[in-house]
C-alpha cells in the first residue's frame, strides 16, 4: 500500500515528538495532534488497518496511537460543558460531523469525540459513544448504551445491539485495537476486549464475553481456538458464538462443582442465521 508524503512527514514528526517523552515542545505537540486528528476523522488514516501479510490479516499503526497520547498528554484540562457540565482535555473534543456527513444521531445523549471517524449511514441509538481513533463504516447500527472503544476498528452493516462493549486498546501501542468485520452481529450486553478480532459474517450471541486472550472452543470442528503467541483470539468467519461454560477440573473446583464461563461455537452461519439476524431497513 503506498503511502503519501504528507502521511510519511506527519509519523516522522509523531515519533520524534513520541520519543522525546516529557521534553517534547508542548505547542508543536499539540499542532501534531490537531492535524492527525483531522485526518482521523476523515479516514485518511486509520489505528489499525487490513493487511494481508499480517497473520491476523491486520496491522496496527503504532504511530498513529503514539500521536493520540500526545494530544491527551499535551491538552489542558478546560470546561466543555453544553446542555450539562463537562470538564475534559481541550484537545478531546466533542465531534459535530453536521447534516451533510449523513450520520444519524438520534436526539438522548449519544457523543463521538473528534478524532473518529463515522461513515455515511451510520446509525447512533442513544446514548451511545465512540472514543477517539475508532473507525466505523458504512451503514453500521451502535445500538442504545453501546460503547466503541478508543481505537476500536468497526466494518460495514456490522450491528452493535443494546449494550454491546466493545473495549478500547491505545496502549502498548504495538497492540492491535479490538477489530469487527463487515456483517458482524454483536448481540446485546456483550463484551470484546484486549484486541480480540472478530471476522466477517460473525455472531457473537448476547451475553457473551470475549478477551483477546480467551480460548474459544469450536463443537463444530472439535477444535480449541487459542490465541497464538503475541496475537490476539481471532473470531472465524460466520461463527455463531455464545456463552457456555467449561468444569474446573482442578481440584477442589470438582468438589465445588465449579466452573468457568467460555466462548462456544455451535454453528457457522447460515440462511436461517442471516434471516433472523437481518437489519429492517424501516429504522433507517
Amino acid at each position: 500500500m503506498s503511502v503519501s508524503p504528507a502521511i510519511t512527514a506527519l509519523r516522522t514528526r509523531t515519533e520524534q515528538l513520541f520519543a522525546a517523552g516529557a521534553a517534547a515542545d508542548k505547542s508543536a505537540a499539540r499542532a501534531l495532534w490537531t492535524e492527525v486528528q483531522a485526518a482521523l476523522a476523515s479516514g485518511t488514516v486509520r489505528s489499525a488497518e487490513p493487511d494481508t501479510a499480517a497473520p491476523t490479516g491486520w496491522r496496527v499503526n503504532t504511530w498513529v496511537k503514539q500521536a493520540i497520547l500526545l494530544g491527551f498528554r499535551h491538552g489542558d484540562l478546560a470546561d466543555v460543558s453544553g446542555a450539562f457540565p463537562f470538564y475534559d482535555k481541550d484537545t478531546m473534543p466533542v465531534r459535530r460531523p453536521g447534516l451533510a456527513a449523513g450520520v444519524r444521531i438520534v436526539p438522548g445523549g449519544s457523543a463521538i469525540r473528534d478524532g473518529a471517524y463515522v461513515a455515511r449511514g451510520v446509525v447512533c441509538m442513544p446514548p451511545m459513544y465512540v472514543n477517539v481513533g475508532a473507525y466505523v463504516d458504512e451503514g453500521t447500527m451502535i445500538d442504545s448504551h453501546a460503547l466503541v472503544g478508543s481505537c476500536a476498528q468497526i466494518g460495514r452493516r456490522v450491528h452493535l445491539s443494546a449494550a454491546a462493549q466493545i473495549g478500547g486498546v491505545i496502549e502498548p501501542v504495538g497492540a492491535l485495537p479490538v477489530i469487527i468485520e463487515d456483517d458482524v452481529l454483536v448481540g446485546g450486553n456483550t463484551g470484546l476486549y484486549e484486541g480480540a478480532i472478530v471476522k466477517a459474517r460473525a455472531v457473537i450471541a448476547a451475553g457473551t464475553i470475549l478477551t483477546g486472550s480467551t480460548p474459544i472452543y469450536d463443537l463444530v470442528n472439535r477444535t480449541v481456538i487459542a490465541p497464538a503467541p503475541g496475537q490476539p483470539v481471532v473470531v472465524p468467519a460466520g461463527a455463531v458464538v455464545v456463552p457456555g461454560a467449561r468444569t474446573v477440573t482442578r481440584a477442589p473446583g470438582p468438589e465445588w462443582g465449579l466452573s468457568v464461563a467460555t466462548p462456544v461455537i455451535v454453528k457457522y452461519r447460515d440462511d436461517r442465521t442471516d434471516a433472523r439476524t437481518e437489519l429492517e431497513a424501516w429504522i433507517r
